[in-house]
């Protein structure tokens, strides 16, 4: 289920929240997650203002571990 968020304190980068939120690698997977489920979300710029509020993607699914097997010893 979508994450709802409000900026509270100071201006801040989207993809900062994002790393906050889900890990910095997975952020730069949510990011075009995030602007499609935010319309007018990239028009209003990099910098998302104290009051604003956005909603988070959910984060991806965990891979599933695989077995890795040595040839060699």
């Amino acid at each position: 289920m979508p994450k709802t968020l409000t900026v509270r304190g100071e201006p801040i980068l989207l993809d900062a929240v994002l790393a906050a939120e889900f890990g910095p690698a997975t952020a730069r997977e949510l990011l075009v997650a995030t602007l499609d489920l935010n319309p007018g979300l990239a028009d209003a710029g990099p910098v998302l203002p104290v009051g604003r509020t956005i909603v988070l993607p959910d984060p991806p699914a965990a891979a599933p571990s695989r077995r890795v097997v040595s040839l060699f010893g």
